[in-house]
Protein backbone atom coordinates (compact mmCIF):
# COMPACT_ATOMS: atom_id res chain seq x y z
CA UNK A 1 0.00 0.00 0.00
CA UNK A 2 2.83 2.01 0.87
CA UNK A 3 4.58 1.57 -2.37
CA UNK A 4 1.47 2.43 -4.19
CA UNK A 5 0.94 5.76 -2.37
CA UNK A 6 4.59 7.01 -3.22
CA UNK A 7 4.34 5.67 -6.78
CA UNK A 8 0.98 7.74 -7.16
CA UNK A 9 2.15 11.01 -5.98
CA UNK A 10 5.57 10.73 -7.77
CA UNK A 11 3.32 10.15 -11.16
CA UNK A 12 0.68 13.00 -10.33
CA UNK A 13 4.53 15.37 -9.91
CA UNK A 14 5.61 14.70 -12.56
CA UNK A 15 2.80 15.37 -14.72
CA UNK A 16 2.55 18.31 -12.85
CA UNK A 17 5.52 19.22 -14.58
CA UNK A 18 4.69 18.33 -18.08
CA UNK A 19 1.24 20.29 -17.81
CA UNK A 20 0.37 23.70 -18.67
CA UNK A 21 -0.14 26.44 -16.72
CA UNK A 22 -3.27 28.88 -16.41
CA UNK A 23 -2.85 32.45 -15.02
CA UNK A 24 -5.23 35.03 -15.26
CA UNK A 25 -5.13 37.59 -18.60
CA UNK A 26 -7.89 39.54 -17.78
CA UNK A 27 -6.10 42.24 -15.16
CA UNK A 28 -6.05 44.59 -17.93
CA UNK A 29 -4.21 47.20 -15.33
CA UNK A 30 -1.53 45.15 -14.02
CA UNK A 31 1.92 45.29 -15.12
CA UNK A 32 3.55 41.55 -16.62
CA UNK A 33 5.89 41.49 -13.62
CA UNK A 34 2.84 40.57 -11.54
CA UNK A 35 1.13 37.49 -13.45
CA UNK A 36 2.56 34.13 -11.65
CA UNK A 37 2.15 30.29 -11.78
CA UNK A 38 2.85 27.64 -8.97
CA UNK A 39 4.30 24.15 -10.26
CA UNK A 40 5.44 21.30 -8.13
CA UNK A 41 9.28 20.17 -8.20
CA UNK A 42 10.72 17.30 -6.39
CA UNK A 43 13.70 18.16 -4.63
CA UNK A 44 16.34 15.94 -2.22
CA UNK A 45 13.30 13.08 -2.73
CA UNK A 46 10.60 15.88 -1.28
CA UNK A 47 7.66 17.67 -3.45
CA UNK A 48 8.05 21.14 -3.25
CA UNK A 49 5.86 24.17 -4.77
CA UNK A 50 7.74 27.06 -6.39
CA UNK A 51 5.50 30.12 -8.06
CA UNK A 52 7.77 31.79 -10.66
CA UNK A 53 6.71 34.74 -13.09
CA UNK A 54 4.91 34.28 -16.75
CA UNK A 55 4.74 36.93 -19.45
CA UNK A 56 1.24 36.45 -21.15
CA UNK A 57 1.36 36.10 -24.52
CA UNK A 58 1.11 38.29 -27.21
CA UNK A 59 -2.13 36.36 -28.89
CA UNK A 60 -4.33 36.75 -24.91
CA UNK A 61 -2.67 40.27 -24.62
CA UNK A 62 -3.98 41.49 -27.53
CA UNK A 63 -7.46 39.94 -27.60
CA UNK A 64 -7.94 41.75 -24.13
CA UNK A 65 -7.57 45.12 -25.53
CA UNK A 66 -9.41 44.43 -28.67
CA UNK A 67 -12.19 43.29 -25.95
CA UNK A 68 -12.25 45.81 -23.82
CA UNK A 69 -12.06 48.45 -26.91
CA UNK A 70 -15.70 46.94 -27.97
CA UNK A 71 -16.77 46.70 -24.72
CA UNK A 72 -16.40 50.67 -24.71
CA UNK A 73 -17.89 50.90 -28.08
CA UNK A 74 -20.96 48.76 -27.31
CA UNK A 75 -21.53 51.18 -24.04
CA UNK A 76 -20.94 54.31 -26.15
CA UNK A 77 -23.56 53.26 -28.54
CA UNK A 78 -25.92 52.15 -25.96
CA UNK A 79 -26.25 55.61 -24.29
CA UNK A 80 -26.19 57.37 -27.74
CA UNK A 81 -29.43 55.20 -28.43
CA UNK A 82 -30.79 55.75 -24.83
CA UNK A 83 -30.28 59.89 -25.73
CA UNK A 84 -31.35 59.68 -28.94
CA UNK A 85 -34.30 57.88 -27.40
CA UNK A 86 -34.94 60.04 -24.98
CA UNK A 87 -38.48 61.88 -25.41
CA UNK A 88 -37.25 65.04 -24.10
CA UNK A 89 -34.78 65.61 -26.84
CA UNK A 90 -36.33 67.98 -28.89
CA UNK A 91 -34.34 69.94 -31.64
CA UNK A 92 -35.81 73.06 -33.22
CA UNK A 93 -35.10 72.36 -36.67
CA UNK A 94 -32.87 75.03 -38.88
CA UNK A 95 -29.86 76.46 -40.03
CA UNK A 96 -27.41 77.35 -37.04
CA UNK A 97 -26.22 81.11 -37.13
CA UNK A 98 -22.51 81.14 -37.62
CA UNK A 99 -21.00 84.49 -36.04
CA UNK A 100 -21.36 87.05 -33.66
CA UNK A 101 -24.59 88.86 -32.75
CA UNK A 102 -24.76 92.71 -33.30
CA UNK A 103 -25.78 93.23 -30.24
CA UNK A 104 -27.63 91.89 -26.83
CA UNK A 105 -30.98 92.33 -28.12
CA UNK A 106 -30.84 90.29 -31.17
CA UNK A 107 -29.00 87.34 -29.23
CA UNK A 108 -31.45 87.38 -26.31
CA UNK A 109 -34.44 87.80 -29.25
CA UNK A 110 -32.77 84.85 -31.32
CA UNK A 111 -33.18 82.55 -28.33
CA UNK A 112 -36.94 84.06 -27.73
CA UNK A 113 -37.85 82.40 -30.73
CA UNK A 114 -36.19 79.32 -30.72
CA UNK A 115 -37.62 78.81 -27.06
CA UNK A 116 -40.85 79.41 -27.53
CA UNK A 117 -40.82 77.24 -31.38
CA UNK A 118 -39.73 74.27 -28.72
CA UNK A 119 -42.57 75.28 -26.35
CA UNK A 120 -45.01 74.76 -29.16
CA UNK A 121 -43.52 71.40 -30.01
CA UNK A 122 -43.68 70.11 -27.00
CA UNK A 123 -47.45 71.25 -26.23
CA UNK A 124 -48.19 69.26 -29.51
CA UNK A 125 -46.65 66.46 -27.92
CA UNK A 126 -48.23 66.43 -24.72
CA UNK A 127 -51.62 66.33 -26.62
CA UNK A 128 -50.68 62.66 -27.93
CA UNK A 129 -50.80 61.60 -23.82
CA UNK A 130 -53.92 62.96 -23.16
CA UNK A 131 -57.28 60.93 -22.01
CA UNK A 132 -60.82 60.97 -22.24
CA UNK A 133 -62.31 61.12 -18.83
CA UNK A 134 -64.74 58.37 -17.95
CA UNK A 135 -67.34 58.31 -15.57
CA UNK A 136 -65.82 56.27 -12.33
CA UNK A 137 -67.21 54.53 -9.74
CA UNK A 138 -70.30 56.47 -8.29
CA UNK A 139 -69.28 56.82 -4.93
CA UNK A 140 -72.32 57.36 -2.10
CA UNK A 141 -72.08 59.96 0.62
CA UNK A 142 -70.88 58.47 4.08
CA UNK A 143 -72.27 60.18 6.89
CA UNK A 144 -69.23 59.97 9.29
CA UNK A 145 -69.55 60.68 12.93
CA UNK A 146 -67.29 62.74 14.54
CA UNK A 147 -65.77 59.84 16.53
CA UNK A 148 -65.28 57.92 13.63
CA UNK A 149 -63.79 60.53 11.74
CA UNK A 150 -61.45 60.75 14.93
CA UNK A 151 -60.69 57.00 14.87
CA UNK A 152 -59.88 56.83 11.05
CA UNK A 153 -57.29 59.34 11.23
CA UNK A 154 -55.48 58.03 14.48
CA UNK A 155 -55.84 54.79 12.83
CA UNK A 156 -54.11 56.06 9.39
CA UNK A 157 -51.57 58.12 11.20
CA UNK A 158 -50.51 54.83 13.59
CA UNK A 159 -50.71 52.45 10.39
CA UNK A 160 -47.62 52.21 8.05
CA UNK A 161 -49.15 51.26 4.82
CA UNK A 162 -48.63 53.99 2.04
CA UNK A 163 -49.17 54.45 -2.15
CA UNK A 164 -46.49 56.68 -3.00
CA UNK A 165 -47.30 59.30 -6.38
CA UNK A 166 -43.66 59.97 -7.79
CA UNK A 167 -42.78 62.22 -10.76
CA UNK A 168 -44.97 60.03 -13.00
CA UNK A 169 -48.38 61.45 -10.91
CA UNK A 170 -51.34 59.71 -10.62
CA UNK A 171 -51.59 56.81 -13.47
CA UNK A 172 -53.15 52.88 -13.21
CA UNK A 173 -50.83 51.69 -10.86
CA UNK A 174 -51.37 54.37 -7.72
CA UNK A 175 -55.14 53.37 -7.75
CA UNK A 176 -54.55 49.65 -8.12
CA UNK A 177 -51.95 49.87 -4.86
CA UNK A 178 -54.74 51.19 -3.40
CA UNK A 179 -57.12 48.94 -3.76
CA UNK A 180 -54.39 46.17 -2.78
CA UNK A 181 -54.53 48.26 0.14
CA UNK A 182 -57.91 48.13 1.15
CA UNK A 183 -58.09 44.93 0.89
CA UNK A 184 -56.97 44.79 4.36
CA UNK A 185 -57.48 47.82 5.74
CA UNK A 186 -59.73 50.65 5.97
CA UNK A 187 -57.33 53.51 5.19
CA UNK A 188 -54.63 54.24 3.25
CA UNK A 189 -52.24 57.08 3.21
CA UNK A 190 -51.03 58.28 -0.24
CA UNK A 191 -47.61 60.38 -0.35
CA UNK A 192 -46.89 62.81 -3.03
CA UNK A 193 -43.12 63.79 -3.42
CA UNK A 194 -42.48 65.97 -5.07
CA UNK A 195 -45.44 67.96 -4.90
CA UNK A 196 -45.50 71.93 -5.82
CA UNK A 197 -47.79 74.09 -3.25
CA UNK A 198 -51.42 73.94 -3.78
CA UNK A 199 -51.16 70.63 -6.32
CA UNK A 200 -51.91 68.22 -2.99
CA UNK A 201 -55.38 69.32 -3.41
CA UNK A 202 -55.64 68.31 -7.23
CA UNK A 203 -54.15 64.71 -6.61
CA UNK A 204 -57.02 64.22 -4.16
CA UNK A 205 -59.74 65.16 -6.46
CA UNK A 206 -58.46 63.13 -9.03
CA UNK A 207 -57.37 60.36 -7.07
CA UNK A 208 -61.37 60.21 -5.36
CA UNK A 209 -62.68 60.63 -8.90
CA UNK A 210 -60.63 57.41 -9.96
CA UNK A 211 -60.80 55.30 -6.97
CA UNK A 212 -63.96 55.91 -5.12
CA UNK A 213 -62.45 56.63 -1.86
CA UNK A 214 -62.87 59.54 0.42
CA UNK A 215 -60.28 62.10 1.66
CA UNK A 216 -60.35 62.35 5.20
CA UNK A 217 -57.50 64.35 5.98
CA UNK A 218 -54.46 66.44 4.26
CA UNK A 219 -51.96 65.82 6.18
CA UNK A 220 -48.70 68.73 5.70
CA UNK A 221 -48.37 70.00 1.83
CA UNK A 222 -47.70 66.01 0.66
CA UNK A 223 -49.96 63.53 2.51
CA UNK A 224 -53.64 62.63 1.83
CA UNK A 225 -56.01 59.75 4.19
CA UNK A 226 -58.24 57.99 1.90
CA UNK A 227 -60.90 55.89 3.63
CA UNK A 228 -62.42 53.41 1.64
CA UNK A 229 -65.97 53.53 2.75
CA UNK A 230 -68.43 51.50 4.80
CA UNK A 231 -69.90 49.22 2.03
CA UNK A 232 -67.11 48.77 -0.14
CA UNK A 233 -66.21 46.30 -3.01
CA UNK A 234 -62.99 45.36 -4.42
CA UNK A 235 -63.51 46.52 -8.36
CA UNK A 236 -62.89 43.45 -11.48
CA UNK A 237 -60.40 46.36 -13.13
CA UNK A 238 -58.40 48.08 -10.01
CA UNK A 239 -56.37 50.06 -12.55
CA UNK A 240 -59.09 52.24 -14.24
CA UNK A 241 -59.78 52.94 -18.67
CA UNK A 242 -58.74 55.97 -18.78
CA UNK A 243 -55.28 56.44 -16.85
CA UNK A 244 -51.91 56.24 -18.38
CA UNK A 245 -49.41 53.33 -18.49
CA UNK A 246 -46.44 53.44 -16.64
CA UNK A 247 -44.07 54.38 -19.24
CA UNK A 248 -46.55 56.51 -20.75
CA UNK A 249 -46.56 58.52 -17.72
CA UNK A 250 -43.50 58.68 -17.51
CA UNK A 251 -42.67 59.91 -20.93
CA UNK A 252 -45.22 62.69 -20.04
CA UNK A 253 -43.91 63.53 -17.01
CA UNK A 254 -40.60 64.18 -19.13
CA UNK A 255 -42.59 66.63 -21.51
CA UNK A 256 -44.03 68.88 -18.56
CA UNK A 257 -40.82 69.13 -16.90
CA UNK A 258 -39.28 70.07 -20.05
CA UNK A 259 -41.95 72.37 -20.56
CA UNK A 260 -41.64 74.42 -17.23
CA UNK A 261 -38.14 74.36 -18.01
CA UNK A 262 -38.80 75.86 -21.53
CA UNK A 263 -41.12 78.29 -20.02
CA UNK A 264 -38.96 79.30 -16.75
CA UNK A 265 -36.17 80.36 -19.87
CA UNK A 266 -38.87 82.36 -21.45
CA UNK A 267 -40.07 84.62 -18.24
CA UNK A 268 -35.97 85.49 -17.66
CA UNK A 269 -35.26 86.42 -21.45
CA UNK A 270 -37.72 88.79 -21.80
CA UNK A 271 -37.27 89.94 -18.43
CA UNK A 272 -33.93 90.16 -19.21
CA UNK A 273 -34.82 91.68 -22.83
CA UNK A 274 -37.42 94.81 -20.86
CA UNK A 275 -34.06 95.65 -18.34
CA UNK A 276 -32.28 96.37 -21.63
CA UNK A 277 -34.67 98.20 -23.26
CA UNK A 278 -35.14 100.00 -19.55
CA UNK A 279 -30.84 100.80 -20.02
CA UNK A 280 -30.98 102.04 -22.93
CA UNK A 281 -33.88 104.88 -22.53
CA UNK A 282 -31.88 106.05 -19.52
CA UNK A 283 -28.27 105.66 -20.81
CA UNK A 284 -28.30 105.58 -24.67
CA UNK A 285 -27.25 103.41 -27.05
CA UNK A 286 -23.83 101.94 -25.07
CA UNK A 287 -22.05 101.20 -28.65
CA UNK A 288 -22.05 105.09 -29.02
CA UNK A 289 -20.02 105.23 -25.75
CA UNK A 290 -17.49 103.20 -27.45
CA UNK A 291 -13.83 104.70 -26.96
CA UNK A 292 -12.82 103.49 -30.33
CA UNK A 293 -15.89 105.00 -31.84
CA UNK A 294 -15.60 108.76 -30.05
CA UNK A 295 -11.79 109.11 -30.81
CA UNK A 296 -12.83 107.81 -34.77
CA UNK A 297 -15.35 110.50 -34.95
CA UNK A 298 -13.14 113.20 -33.71
CA UNK A 299 -10.41 112.89 -35.26
CA UNK A 300 -12.50 113.00 -38.94
CA UNK A 301 -14.80 116.12 -37.47
CA UNK A 302 -12.06 118.28 -35.77
CA UNK A 303 -8.37 117.70 -36.36
CA UNK A 304 -6.97 116.79 -39.89
CA UNK A 305 -5.06 113.35 -39.71
CA UNK A 306 -0.83 114.12 -39.60
CA UNK A 307 0.74 113.40 -42.72
CA UNK A 308 3.71 111.36 -42.12
CA UNK A 309 6.98 112.58 -44.29
CA UNK A 310 10.39 110.49 -44.67
CA UNK A 311 13.07 110.96 -43.46
CA UNK A 312 16.77 109.91 -44.45
CA UNK A 313 19.54 107.98 -42.11
CA UNK A 314 21.69 111.09 -42.15
CA UNK A 315 19.35 113.73 -40.93
CA UNK A 316 18.32 111.38 -37.67
CA UNK A 317 21.62 112.48 -35.94
CA UNK A 318 20.84 116.05 -36.84
CA UNK A 319 17.49 115.84 -35.07
CA UNK A 320 18.92 113.85 -32.32
CA UNK A 321 21.69 116.63 -31.78
CA UNK A 322 19.17 119.59 -31.87
CA UNK A 323 16.67 117.74 -29.38
CA UNK A 324 19.86 117.57 -27.05
CA UNK A 325 20.18 121.43 -27.49
CA UNK A 326 16.51 122.15 -27.21
CA UNK A 327 16.66 120.27 -24.04
CA UNK A 328 19.68 122.59 -23.00
CA UNK A 329 17.99 125.83 -23.77
CA UNK A 330 14.98 124.49 -21.67
CA UNK A 331 16.94 123.87 -19.24
CA UNK A 332 18.79 127.06 -19.39
CA UNK A 333 15.48 128.63 -19.61
CA UNK A 334 14.47 127.19 -16.84
CA UNK A 335 17.53 128.00 -13.91
CA UNK A 336 16.80 131.56 -15.39
CA UNK A 337 13.68 131.52 -14.09
CA UNK A 338 14.78 130.49 -10.59
CA UNK A 339 16.95 132.87 -10.65
CA UNK A 340 14.94 135.62 -11.23
CA UNK A 341 12.75 134.08 -8.60
CA UNK A 342 14.92 133.85 -6.02
CA UNK A 343 16.60 137.62 -6.77
CA UNK A 344 13.14 139.15 -6.65
CA UNK A 345 12.75 137.55 -2.96
CA UNK A 346 16.23 139.00 -1.67
CA UNK A 347 15.53 141.87 -2.89
CA UNK A 348 11.84 142.02 -0.88
CA UNK A 349 13.90 140.78 2.24
CA UNK A 350 16.46 143.88 1.78
CA UNK A 351 13.15 146.37 1.61
CA UNK A 352 11.96 145.21 4.45
CA UNK A 353 14.76 145.43 6.58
Amino acid sequence: MATRSITSLTRRCFSSLFKPTFTNYRNYGLPTSHLSSVRCVISEGKPKFETFEVDPPKKYKWLTKKRLKLKRKKEKQKRKLANKNDPRRITVKGSKRNGKFANAEERIKYKLEKARIKESLLIERLKRYEVSRLQGPMVKPVEMTGEERFYMKKMAQKGSNYVPVGRRGVFGGVILNMHMHWKKHETVKVICKPCKPGQVQDYANEIARLSGGIPIQIIGDDTIVFYRGKDYVQPEVMSPIDTLSKKKALEKSKYEQSLESVRHFIAISEKELELYHRHIALYGDPAAHDPKTVITSASEGTAEPKKVVETDSTNDELSDNEDDYDDDDDMSLSDMDCTDDSSTELDSCNEET
